[in-house]
């Protein structure tokens, strides 16, 4: 188990998390891409793509909700080593991680605040299959419209229809991320 703990993170730290975060911003910036993220080999069942969202974008300061099956010893062990990131109850999280159905209900995440919107959660999102089929995406980043697979659309309709409020999400599968922040329109 303490093998575990201790490899999987980034072989050389600043270089993969460079590479890392810059696949996340390109996600964010171009909604509905599909973009390859490498360098993290995590405790299952997270995903190699979320290991290395996490190892990017978590440290001391950033508070992390796990859920589900992410919730688990191995897991919590590895980021606590690799990130440092304190977990917190969902009203305070600053990121959340799970499968769609273990992350509601998401009225306990926060979305900001008029003042602040920034506040917010982001959901890092564990989905089987990450395609570019689905619900159709328009808005900043989008030339004319992008899809990608969805577990839903409902609740991504009402999340953009907060705006500026909401929460973003980044959906993570294998080796793979796409990012749907909360300026995208979903039809």
């Amino acid at each position: 188990m303490q093998t575990q703990t201790l490899s999987g993170g980034f072989s050389t730290p600043a270089t993969d998390a460079a590479h890392a975060f810059r696949a996340v911003m390109d996600a964010m910036a171009r909604p509905g891409t599909i973009q390859q993220i490498t360098g993290a080999t995590p405790p299952a069942p997270l995903s190699a793509a979320a290991g290395a969202v996490l190892l990017t974008l978590c440290d001391t300061d950033t508070g992390l909700t796990l859920s589900g099956d992410h919730n688990s010893p191995a897991i919590r062990d590895w980021l606590a080593f690799h990130t440092g990131a304190p977990l917190v109850a969902p009203a305070q999280a600053d990121f959340a991680l799970g499968r769609w159905d273990t992350l509601q209900p998401l009225s306990a995440y926060p979305i900001g605040t008029a003042d602040y919107p920034d506040r917010s959660t982001t959901l890092i999102i564990e989905v089987g299959a990450l395609t570019n089929d689905g619900p159709t995406l328009t808005g900043p980043g989008i030339k004319d419209s992008a899809t990608l697979s969805l577990p839903e659309t409902t609740f991504f309709q009402a999340n953009h229809a907060q705006f500026p409020l909401g929460l973003d999400c980044i959906f993570t599968c294998d080796n793979r991320l796409a990012a749907l922040p909360r300026s995208t329109k979903v039809n």
